[in-house]
C-alpha cells in the first residue's frame, strides 16, 4: 500500500472510532443538538412577535419572523459542534491514548482526521434536525435544489473550518472543561452578527462590527440562497472566510499536534 492508502485506513478507523464514542456517550451530542432547537422555539415563540414587527429586512411572502430567524439559527446549529470537537480531542490527549496511537503503526494524520470527520458528520445531523424543526414551525424556503446544494456546501465548509479550528483548542487546553469553554465564542457570535436581526437595527459601532466578522456574511449568503432574496458579494466573502479559517485551523492542529509529540 501507498503512504496516502495507509493514512486513508488509519483515518477511517479513527473516524468509526468517535462516530461509537458518539453513539455510546450520547450526552455532548444531545447537547449539541437540542441547545440549536431550543433557540430556534425560543426565538421564534418568545421573541418571534417583537423582533418580527421591527424587521424590514425579513423575507417577503413567506412566514415572517421564522422565515427570517431559521437561517441564523441553522448556522448557529453548524457552529455547536466546535464544543464537542474541543472537548472530545482534550479528553484523548489527558486520558494518554495518544501516546498509545504514536507507539502503533498508524499515520500521524489520522488521529486529528478522524475527529474532524466524525465531528462534521455529528454536526450535520443536528443541522438537518434544526431545519425540520424549522420546516414543522413554519420555515418557508424558496430554494431550489440547486440551491440547497450551495447552502450545504456552504455549511460543511463552515463547519469543517470550526471544526479545525476546536480540534486545535482542544490540543492546547490542559482540561476537558477549559476544552469546553474555549469554543463558546464561536457559539454566540452568530448572535453579534445578522442571525436575529438585521445589522442595520445596531448601534453604530455594534453594526460596523456585525458587518465585517465572519458570520454575517456566511448568514446572508445562506439566508439568499433558502429564501431567494439577494446575495451580492456576501457569497464570495463568506467563501472567502471559510477557506482562510479553514487552513488557520488545520495549520494550527497541525502545528499543536506536533508540539504535544515533544512532550
Amino acid at each position: 500500500m501507498s503512504t496516502l492508502t495507509y493514512a486513508v485506513r488509519d483515518s477511517m478507523t479513527m473516524l468509526r472510532r468517535n462516530l461509537k464514542h458518539a453513539l455510546r456517550y450520547p450526552a455532548m451530542t444531545f447537547s449539541v443538538v437540542l441547545m440549536p432547537v431550543m433557540l430556534l422555539l425560543l426565538f421564534n415563540y418568545a421573541f418571534g412577535g417583537a423582533l418580527g414587527a421591527g424587521i424590514s429586512g425579513a423575507p417577503a411572502g413567506g412566514g415572517g419572523y421564522i422565515d427570517y430567524v431559521a437561517p441564523g439559527i441553522i448556522l448557529m446549529a453548524a457552529t455547536s459542534g466546535a464544543v464537542a470537537t474541543a472537548v472530545g480531542v482534550c479528553v484523548d490527549m489527558t486520558e494518554g491514548i495518544v501516546n498509545r496511537f504514536r507507539t502503533m503503526s498508524i499515520s500521524r494524520a489520522a488521529f486529528l482526521t478522524g475527529h474532524v470527520v466524525g465531528s462534521l458528520l455529528q454536526t450535520l445531523v443536528g443541522v438537518a434536525l434544526v431545519i425540520g424543526v424549522a420546516l414543522t414551525i413554519g420555515f418557508r424556503p424558496d430554494a431550489s435544489l440547486v440551491e440547497w446544494m450551495a447552502a450545504t456546501g456552504m455549511l460543511t465548509l463552515l463547519i469543517l473550518a470550526l471544526t479545525w479550528l476546536a480540534a486545535g483548542m482542544g490540543l492546547v487546553a490542559r482540561t476537558p472543561e477549559s476544552a469546553s469553554n474555549t469554543p463558546l465564542p464561536l457559539t454566540f457570535l452568530p448572535f453579534l452578527g445578522s442571525a436575529i436581526v438585521p445589522t442595520d437595527s445596531m448601534p453604530t459601532g455594534l453594526r460596523w462590527f456585525a458587518e465585517y466578522q465572519p458570520f454575517t456574511p456566511v448568514i446572508e449568503t445562506l439566508r439568499g440562497l433558502l429564501m431567494g432574496t439577494g446575495i451580492g458579494s456576501s457569497g464570495y466573502l463568506a467563501l472567502a472566510w471559510c477557506a482562510g479559517l479553514t487552513l488557520v485551523g488545520y495549520l494550527w492542529a497541525r502545528s499543536a499536534f506536533g508540539r504535544t509529540a515533544k512532550r
